[in-house]
């Protein structure tokens, strides 16, 4: 963990006020079924209901403005942010944003040790543009079909890991993280190598693993959408705005 990349309380003043009726209707406030929460979450929950923990939305709506400003910090300080939701409820929506966006992010499979073996993870970006390139200006065109085909097969293989953070030159410097509870081993390593972490946290996960914790609903389409797009547009106009 990083808090000292930020003080919190000191953030600037950038996002929008979110309205409580628009988290309500996204099914932000939907937790999981109550046997299954993690105790360190109480002060974010407000009720339960038919077997299921209900989310305080007034501390969601301030937690996500908190995360929206501080994505704009990254941005305008030109910090590198990486998005990362392998589960298969997040991949398209974390995939089209940060696409759309110009944000570097991982859909498809945590690689382990792209923090702790940052060496290796460059050789592999390299690995990818070079095939890249060379397929296309005619640089493999001697090639037996078979060796050509051999390319291919890991040009395709690196992409499926790599095609999201292909602009990335040096470690990252936070990431915001689907699901915190699943990607475990990627907070792990983040906090192992003092990487800040934003973190969209559900009731039965331990918000004191990131840095700034997100309550809501991981699992929904719409309350998924809506996190995934203001923290990312906190990002974006930090970036407009860099020093």
């Amino acid at each position: 963990m990083n808090p000292a990349l930020f003080d919190l309380s000191a953030l600037p003043d950038k996002a929008p006020e979110y309205d409580l009726t628009e988290l309500f209707e996204a099914g932000c406030h939907f937790g999981h079924q109550v046997e299954k929460w993690n105790p360190k979450m109480k002060k974010f929950i407000f009720t339960q209901k038919g077997g299921v923990h209900i989310f305080d939305l007034e501390q969601t709506a301030a937690q996500l403005k908190t995360a929206y400003n501080a994505a704009y910090a990254l941005g305008k300080n030109g910090k590198n942010l990486i998005v990362v939701g392998t589960k298969r409820q997040a991949r398209d929506t974390v995939t089209t944003t940060c696409t759309e966006n110009g944000v570097m992010y991982i859909a498809s499979r945590w690689l382990g040790g792209l923090m702790t073996n940052w060496d290796q993870v460059k050789k592999s970006l390299t690995r990818m543009t070079e095939i890249e390139n060379g397929l296309k200006n005619g640089k493999f065109d001697h090639y037996t079909k078979y060796e050509r085909l051999q390319l291919e097969k890991e040009q395709g293989r690196l992409e499926r890991f790599f095609n999201g953070i292909r602009e990335l030159k040096q470690m990252p410097d936070a990431l915001f993280i689907i699901d915190v509870r699943k990607e475990k081993n990627v907070i792990n390593e983040a906090n192992s190598m003092g990487v800040f972490t934003i973190g969209l946290v559900d009731s039965n996960s331990d918000p004191t693993k990131v840095d700034l914790a997100i309550p809501a609903n991981d699992d929904g389409q719409k309350s998924l959408e809506l996190i995934i797009k203001a923290v990312v547009d906190g990002y974006v106009a930090g970036k407009l705005d860099l020093n």
